[in-house]
């Protein structure tokens, strides 16, 4: 049985408490290792390899200013392109949330999900998939849209905005997938990022929001 390496980073120890606990339970998943703060976390992935990181944004560093939580991710991006990140939050704020997850290989979970969605979280990331939580989405949808959409729309990426214009033709998610010569997993993890990019949380929403706005 081959394991997939996991680092845990939080500086809460009962957080990395109880998720050493929920992960110990999976026999395939094992904890690299562990840090609580920015420096000692990019000291520990320089020095440690492993699959999926699973990450909070705000961990004060060890002078006891806290960190720029984006700035973390996206220097953990630039040096370990290949590390699939998960981020495990108690942040409601979306302006925050909405640019963690417009990195495409980024997934997000709120600290309040069930440990079986980190799980599943961490499972998609060492699968090169992207899981955003439902508490995420629907924070994101809570956003109150620009008058004319401009803004939303003009953040998704133009393969985005390939599969959020066919699926509103009507076309599923597999016959996306054979129109446009992509993976279906592909498409599917593309959509739900428009979607989250866009505000909406369900395909309803999404049906209403290309409606009024269009797609670019």
């Amino acid at each position: 049985m081959v394991n997939l390496r996991v680092i845990l980073a939080d500086d809460h120890p009962f957080v990395l408490l109880g998720v050493r606990s929920a992960l110990s339970a999976h026999r395939d998943i094992l904890i690299a290792g562990e840090a609580t703060g920015p420096t000692s976390l990019i000291d520990l992935l320089r020095s440690v390899p492993c699959d999926v990181l699973v990450t909070d944004l705000t961990m004060p560093e060890v002078r006891g200013a806290m960190g720029d939580g984006l700035h973390l991710i996206r220097r953990i991006r630039d040096e370990w392109p290949a590390l699939r990140v998960v981020v495990l939050t108690g942040l409601t704020n979306t302006a925050i949330l909405r640019s963690v997850v417009s990195d495409g290989a980024v997934g997000i979970l709120n600290k309040t999900e069930a440990m079986t969605e980190l799980i599943a979280a961490i499972r998609c990331a060492a699968d090169g998939r992207v899981f955003i939580s439902g508490s995420i989405l629907e924070a994101l949808a809570e956003l109150k849209s620009e008058s004319d959409g401009t803004w939303r729309i003009s953040h998704l990426s133009s393969r985005e905005s390939e599969v959020i214009g066919l699926f509103s033709q009507g076309k599923s998610i597999s016959e996306i997938a054979r129109a446009l010569g992509r993976d279906a997993r592909t498409v599917s993890r593309q959509k739900r990022i428009a979607m989250a990019k866009l505000g909406v949380a369900n395909d309803p929403g999404l049906f209403a929001y290309v409606r009024a706005h269009g797609v670019v």
